[in-house]
């Protein structure tokens, strides 16, 4: 557990020797891919619930791309992740229902947005860009509500039906296929975003989410990095949503609202940002949390979720992962003074 928790961490390494020995996988690491996998026949009654903390985890991956390595912060995020739902949802209803395709446009649209807004968002302070954020997401929630004759309006989107995954698997009324094609993506770009972040260009992001002017100073093209990771984690939201959307095969304007913003958020102060593998555990913990206290209190659930979220931030900074590591050091002092 201690050499788990500290190649998640992997701190300022500035070799690329270092880079190499915090991308090497971890026993555990394997293990955590490996039981997800299995729970496809362990928990064959829950694949539908699954499938939803799959796709909350890369919608959270995609928000700790910029958020925990890059320091941008966003209540907009929904923006993406509707927009790449939309995409997906609409392409299916006019014949292109092969799952792949539609995934790879919804993540081209959604990219090219955060491209676009991007010199928008970079631009002034941090109150500036959630607002500016914020923004993007209400315009965009609001044109889907205005052209219902395209996207269905406050009725959602009906009539997407998904052609067989790779030509081969059938989607199914159990969700089986679904959590697989789900967690087949996740695992995917976990990889592409593992490689990014163990990467010169990650160590990058995190100097300039310390201290933009100095990296700037030393001649950095600052914007650019920015842009570029902004524009990756867009794509990732999008995929996130056309995932929704084809999973469900419906979608309303739920997808664009600012409560998904709020939620993803809170998925990672949950987990912990900047260390990817908190946007996954913090997936599941809010999604195992929200379906038990839904079921045990549905008037009052957010109330505990809530008073959950306090008590991490006050007895430990970086969410569970970081109350993890608390007690890894502790043990460690304990082990030292024996």
């Amino acid at each position: 557990m201690p050499q788990f928790l500290s190649m998640i961490w992997p701190g300022r390494a500035t070799s690329r020797g270092k880079l190499a020995d915090a991308a090497r996988w971890h026993p555990l690491e394997i293990g955590f891919w490996v039981l997800a996998l299995a729970l496809l026949w362990l928990l064959p009654t829950r694949l539908l619930l699954l499938n939803e903390i799959a796709i909350l985890a890369l919608f959270a991956l995609s928000l700790d791309l910029i958020l925990g390595y890059a320091g941008i912060v966003s209540l907009g995020h929904a923006a993406f992740f509707g927009l790449g739902a939309y995409i997906a949802g609409l392409l299916a209803r006019h014949g292109m229902n092969d799952p792949i395709l539609g995934l790879l446009a919804a993540g081209a649209g959604a990219g090219l947005l955060g491209l676009l807004s991007s010199f928008l968002v970079l631009r002034g302070t941090d109150l500036t860009k959630l607002m500016v954020t914020l923004g993007v997401a209400l315009i965009l929630r609001e044109l889907a509500n205005k052209f219902d004759a395209i996207t269905g309006g406050a009725d959602g989107l009906t009539g997407v039906t998904m052609g067989p995954v790779l030509g081969l698997f059938e989607f199914d009324i159990f969700g089986s296929t679904a959590y697989l094609y789900s967690l087949s993506v996740l695992f995917v770009l976990f990889l592409v975003a593992r490689q990014l972040v163990h990467s010169p260009f990650g160590l990058m992001l995190r100097a300039i989410k310390g201290n933009s002017l100095r990296t700037s100073a030393m001649g950095v093209p600052t914007n650019l990095r920015l842009v570029t990771i902004y524009t990756i984690a867009a794509a990732y939201a999008g995929i996130a949503g056309g995932l929704l959307a084809q999973t469900t095969q419906f979608v309303s304007l739920d997808v664009l609202d600012f409560h998904r913003s709020a939620d993803v958020l809170l998925v990672l102060v949950l987990g912990g940002s900047g260390l990817l593998w908190g946007a996954i555990i913090g997936a599941v913990a809010f999604k195992l949390m929200y379906d038990w206290l839904a079921a045990i209190t549905p008037q009052y659930w957010q109330f505990w979720v809530g008073m959950a979220l306090v008590a991490i931030v006050l007895f430990g900074r970086g969410g569970l992962l970081g109350l993890a590591g608390m007690l890894r050091d502790r043990l460690r002092g304990l082990g030292g003074r024996a």
